[in-house]
Parts: structure tokens; sequence; C-alpha cells
């Protein structure tokens, strides 16, 4: 298991648009992933249980990962989000 915290750089946070990019980006890996934001841990693989954390600018989360490809999955998503989803 692999565990890395990021700030949501965007304004908005992961609404629609940006939980999209970041749910595509979690699907290119065979990891099992998660998002958790305080203490509340939901699959990074749906777009239900990313909207659901209600995550907004500023936010702090934690990108989780177990398999093979954890850390690559890790990083590609915490690279994603500090990117600002190009906002």
């Amino acid at each position: 298991m692999y565990v890395r915290e990021v700030v949501v750089q965007n304004q908005v946070g992961l609404h629609a648009r940006p939980a999209t990019f970041f749910i595509q980006k979690a699907n290119e890996f065979k990891s099992s992933i998660w998002i958790e934001k305080e203490e509340r841990r939901v699959n990074a693989k749906s777009l239900l249980g990313v909207l659901s954390l209600g995550t907004t600018g500023g936010s702090k989360i934690q990108v989780i990962a177990d398999g093979a490809d954890e850390v690559q999955a890790v990083d590609g998503l915490i690279r994603l989000v500090e990117s600002g989803f190009t906002e």
C-alpha cells in the first residue's frame, strides 16, 4: 500500500470535469485506488464516490493505492491534482 497527501490546487475542487479526468487517470492502473478526505474513503474509480467527498479547492486529500502499480498510480494522480487539472 502506498499513500501520499496533496492539496487540491484548482479553485472549484473535484467537481464533475476534474473528477472525470481523475477517474480516467485512475482507471489506467490495475491497482485498487482510493481517495480519503477527513477520514472518509471512497473508490477513486467511481464518479459518484469522488463527487460525494465534496472536495473544494485548498482541501487536503490522501491518494491511496494497493497493487502491482501502486506507486505509479499514486504519483500519476498526485501530478494531475497538482497541475490543477489544467484549469
